[in-house]
């Protein structure tokens, strides 16, 4: 199959490049490098660098590479920012990927698979979130993220363009070539090993009075890998219905847990500091994977927080300045 990743020099687009290739498919990246980086893209994949706002560019793109389907991982991230800017957060989330759709429906590309996240649901009021949980965002990034979906259907309606959505929370760990390597940096466990590396001075815990067993936040920490095989699963299967799927290992962890860990791996006892909690962050955040794992057969291959820690942290001393 031949494939247009929007989003691929990123974290997780960069491994998925690297899946797709591995699995024979053929594949164009198409980034603007605004938060990605050219050395992650892998050397069999052609690098165009544009912004999926721009609709001609896309277009031509989509048709001089013969793409039959899209994956698009590019988009904002940081839900503490989303509270702050929310706007930055609707023009880069949903007005510029309509442009892409827009392009679609020209070209006559009839499948994309979204890089969507659980943070739809909002606050849950179940241990497990399911794909039928109630979708009521707690923060823009979420909400921004549900507007694209909602989108997603539109265009399925309309045109025929069939969607797969993928919800998930925390992607983690590395492949022995591509990690995590934001500017600035926001996730839990890339700063925790930082500080295990001597690269920042303390790690900062948000909030320590959450309705759980130690106080702190609860994610969902899924292998970066695992998310990539996933979503090459998804788009597979991706034929004559949309399909919308969550994603998790089957287990969250507390951010004392992710800090107990990360000293286990790194054999580093680096200082930790409480803070206040941050606008838009839910106590506990798990999703289900029940329903990808029945229809198509998912699983993690690396479910365990020591086995995804100690991947990130392997990368990470190998590129202890990351990409540069």
């Amino acid at each position: 199959m031949k494939i247009l990743i929007t989003g691929g020099a990123g974290y997780i687009g960069s491994v998925l490049v690297e899946t797709c290739l591995s699995a024979g498919h053929e594949v164009v990246v198409y980034d603007n490098l605004s938060t990605g980086h050219r050395q992650a893209v892998h050397p069999e994949a052609r690098l165009v660098v544009g912004d999926v706002g721009d609709r001609d560019l896309v277009l031509r793109t989509l048709t001089d590479s013969g793409a039959e389907a899209v994956i698009h991982m590019a988009g904002f991230i940081e839900a503490g920012e989303s509270m702050t800017d929310p706007g930055k957060y609707f023009r880069n989330n949903d007005c510029r990927p309509l442009e892409l759709l827009e392009a679609m429906a020209a070209a006559g590309t009839g499948k994309i698979l979204f890089s969507s996240t659980a943070a739809i649901y909002g606050n849950p009021g179940s241990d497990f979130i399911s794909e039928d949980h109630s979708q009521r965002p707690a923060n823009f990034y979420g909400q921004s993220k549900l507007f694209f979906e909602q989108m997603l259907d539109w265009y399925d309606a309309i045109f025929g363009i069939r969607h797969a959505a993928l919800r998930y929370f925390n992607a983690a760990g590395a492949s022995p070539q591509r990690g995590e390597d934001h500017h600035p940096e926001s996730h839990l466990i890339p700063l925790v090993l930082q500080a295990a590396l001597g690269r920042r001075p303390y790690v900062e815990i948000y909030g320590c009075d959450y309705p759980t067993p130690d106080g702190t936040c609860i994610r969902d920490y899924i292998h970066v890998g695992d998310l990539a095989e996933a979503h090459l699963l998804a788009l597979e299967s991706l034929k004559d219905e949309s399909l919308h799927y969550n994603l998790g290992n089957g287990k969250g962890y507390s951010v004392r847990e992710v800090i107990d860990v990360a000293r286990r791996v790194t054999g580093s006892d680096f200082e930790v500091r409480k803070s206040s909690r941050r606008a838009g962050d839910p106590a506990r955040l798990v999703a289900s994977s029940d329903r990808i794992s029945a229809q198509l057969g998912w699983r993690p291959a690396f479910p365990g927080l020591e086995e995804i820690i100690a991947s990130a942290w392997e990368w990470l001393q190998r590129h202890p300045n990351g990409y540069e």
